[in-house]
């Protein structure tokens, strides 16, 4: 017998519930106790064509209470809106090319954390940086989104291209030409972003670009051509590891072709990205890449091809004008409205995990307690760019101990170059709230002392070498500029776009021309006046710089842009930080030693897998003011995997960290051998540690072409441990 009371009860809770449901939630979408793809779902069938198009554009769904994510460049800090530094550097569009008019001030809030370039951090060969500069970004992402009421919740990082070649103009954003090394870092900057909720994500990444993009002269025409093994083995492998351990859902593909087929409209999207990887966020393609399918690739007839032809291949975000091509696509029939709202679905997953499609409590991200002390204004945001800036520090030469200076000793410092005065901003750099030059870091680490440091940018008339000669060191800081600009200011005269003033310069749209240092002939001046010389290359990228390799007792490396240049350089030059960071390209003598700009394959003569020649610097290299002895070496198998162990110990006087690196050569493997494991580990002076790093099958699996898959071969794999590709300690052989 039905029990009428109880039926009378579970009807009222129901009706209670649906009245609860519908005060909360005016739409189930907004209900975060629901499954994702039903929320997605619901808002989907909400959107009228033209907002599930405007999604394409990066835009939310105002009129139902999906706010915007927005979206910022972020390869070294947020670039807010693509603002820089207006007084120091304008970017000239690409599309008109006008120069932009001068601005008295700079725009309010444009301010972030300017770490070093992207190649910079890629030196620092260190993890945990990483991840604190992706959580960095993220704070302050999330800060500006706060206090503008304008989101940039979706940040254009990190670049998991590879530098296979010193020429290429973006070199700067690249972490280095290793792609195990480049996924690695990689991953833990998308940790740092998105941060550990299991469900919402602090900012949204995206991987950019997709695929083989390292050549710049042409590159909205060109064709990357290469096998599936180096696609898989190689330029893909560092976006793989980006979505499998990283957890990144989105990237932006590549103006060039792969293989003849623009990179906007190839197969792999979908076959690849989306159906192997399992990417389901935004997709999308480069800047004005729609107009180049029809005008430099010549595979679209006209605008409206050409968004049919992108959309179908599964990009779901367009950096171009296109809503009127699009809306008239679908309404034509050429495209389906079903493919749009295929797409329409990865916009809108990436919104819900930013939680902006319910204002529920357990979104850690809704309310982060921001203060109107902005976050790059706090010592801890200040600390951290300079810890930063100190790892990324690569000593590539220190003859007779040169370094670091005693203070009680050197008492008269000559400072000389065109880098030394001011902190230069590169494409997509951030405009901090202040900067340390190279010149003014010196000067605050001797402030109060009896120490004296005197500047001359150039050695004009025979001064700078008077200069030297009074110096008991002389310090010279040159390098590129990052916009390929002379050294004056932007409004009076600005490189136009895909052009540079300096053959050894470049930047995105224009490739190197030289490795040659312009100004080397500067460093040979001051040298020849005074032999206690030390340079401090301030640079996006290695120069082939011979002379000063063999006649200058001491060099250093740090990339542009960082806000605490100076200051970490001066740490390291006054021993107050002792240097490990790691050159991530090989520095090759000459340009002679690189093959044809365009060639692809890496395996004749690029990187350290498989270049034959003597390197300046090898893959790898970087120097202490310590010394470092490897013993013990075991390698063993591991459950799934192979575990090395050796130990460590600091043989030198001062405490100091190394960089630690494992290299495997696997069986019938044609390169030399394969970065599979690395960490920078702290020791004390004196003190032994030991060292384990466990290396997972999957790292040693090469793709198989016959059977389209990664692979473990059968046989002996040589595992060899040093500090760089050319520096092997210890070796040892085990079978697999």
């Amino acid at each position: 017998m039905i029990n009428l009371r109880n039926l009378f009860l579970a009807a009222a809770s129901l009706f209670v519930s649906a009245a609860v449901f519908a005060q909360t939630y005016e739409y189930p979408f907004q209900n975060p106790d629901l499954p994702d793809e039903e929320r997605i779902d619901n808002l989907l069938s909400l959107m009228t064509l033209e907002e599930k198009i405007a999604t394409f554009s990066g835009l939310g769904v105002p009129r139902l209470g999906v706010a915007h994510p927005g979206s910022s460049e972020a390869i070294h800090g947020i670039v807010r809106g693509g603002a820089t530094d207006l007084e120091n550097f304008v970017r000239v569009s690409q599309l008109d090319r006008a120069r932009a008019p001068q601005q008295q001030t700079a725009p309010a809030l444009v301010h972030s954390t300017a770490f070093p370039q992207g190649y910079g951090l890629g030196e620092t060969w260190d993890k945990e940086i990483l991840r604190m500069v992706g959580e960095v970004m993220a704070v302050e992402a999330r800060y500006h989104s706060w206090k503008t009421g304008r989101n940039c919740l979706v940040l254009w990082a990190p670049n998991a291209d590879l530098a296979r070649d010193p020429r290429w103009g973006r070199t700067e954003e690249a972490f280095g030409e290793d792609p195990f090394l480049v996924a690695r870092l990689a991953v833990e900057e998308i940790k740092g972003m998105q941060g550990d909720d299991p469900k919402y994500w602090s900012t949204a990444t995206v991987m950019k670009h997709f695929l083989a993009n390292s050549n710049e002269d042409g590159r909205t025409r060109t064709s990357s051509d290469f096998d599936e093994a180096l696609f898989r083995d190689y330029y893909s492998y560092g976006f793989w590891k980006g979505v499998v351990d990283g957890g990144s859902r989105s990237l932006m593909t590549a103006y060039n072709k792969y293989n003849g087929i623009p990179c906007s409209t190839n197969d792999f999207i979908h076959e690849i990205l989306i159906d192997e990887w399992g990417m389901d966020g935004q997709i999308l393609n480069d800047g004005s890449a729609l107009t180049l399918l029809v005008t430099d690739h010549k595979w679209a007839a006209d605008k409206k091809e050409a968004v049919k032809l992108t959309v179908e291949a599964g990009i779901t975000r367009i950096l171009d004008r296109f809503d009127e091509e699009m809306l008239a696509a679908v309404k034509e029939g050429l495209l389906s409205e079903e493919v749009v709202d295929r797409n329409t679905r990865f916009n809108l997953r990436t919104m819900l995990r930013l939680g902006l499609m319910d204002n529920s409590d357990a979104n850690p991200y809704k309310d982060m307690g921001f203060t109107d002390v902005a976050p790059w204004e706090t010592d801890d945001h200040k600390a951290k760019a300079r810890l930063a800036a100190q790892k990324s520090v690569v000593l590539l030469k220190n003859e007779g101990g040169l370094l670091p200076l005693d203070k009680n000793k050197v008492k008269k410092i000559a400072v000389f170059g065109n880098r030394a005065e001011e902190v230069l901003k590169d494409w997509y750099g951030a405009l901090p709230a202040y900067e340390v030059s190279a010149l003014t870091g010196l000067q605050n680490a001797v402030e109060g002392t009896d120490v004296e440091v005197r500047f001359m940018k150039w050695d004009s008339d025979g001064e700078g070498q008077k200069l030297a000669q009074w110096a008991d060191v002389a310090i010279v800081c040159v390098g590129n500029h990052p916009t390929t600009s002379p050294d004056w200011r932007w409004d009076k005269i600005q490189a136009p776009w895909a052009d540079g003033n300096v053959a050894g310069d470049g930047r995105e749209a224009v490739d190197r021309r030289s490795l040659e240092l312009e100004t080397e002939d500067l460093i040979k001046v001051v040298w020849q006046a005074n032999p206690n010389t030390v340079v401090a290359l301030i640079s996006s990228f290695p120069y082939a710089i011979d002379w000063t390799q063999d006649n200058v007792p001491a060099i250093l490396h740090i990339t542009q842009c960082g806000q605490e240049l100076g200051n970490a350089l001066a740490d390291v030059i006054f021993g107050d930080y002792n240097p490990a960071g790691r050159t991530t390209q090989t520095w090759v003598r000459d340009i002679l030693d690189l093959p044809n700009m365009l060639d692809y394959d890496i395996r004749n003569g690029r990187t350290y897998m498989y270049f034959k020649g003597e390197p300046l610097y090898p893959f790898g290299f970087g120097l202490s003011y310590t010394e470092f002895a490897y013993s013990g070496l075991k390698v063993k198998n591991a459950g799934e995997g192979v575990k090395v162990s050796f130990d460590l110990k600091n043989v030198g006087g001062r405490d100091g960290e190394e960089v630690v690196q494992v290299y495997v050569k696997a069986p019938g493997d044609d390169a030399a051998k394969r970065l599979r494991g690395f960490e920078r580990i702290a020791v004390p002076a004196g003190k032994k540690v030991k060292v384990e790093i466990v290396i997972p099958q999957e790292d040693l699996m090469l793709w198989n072409i016959d059977e389209h898959k990664f692979k473990l071969s059968e046989g002996a794999y040589e595992f060899m441990v040093g500090a760089s590709s050319a520096d092997i300690r210890l070796n040892s052989t085990i079978r697999l």
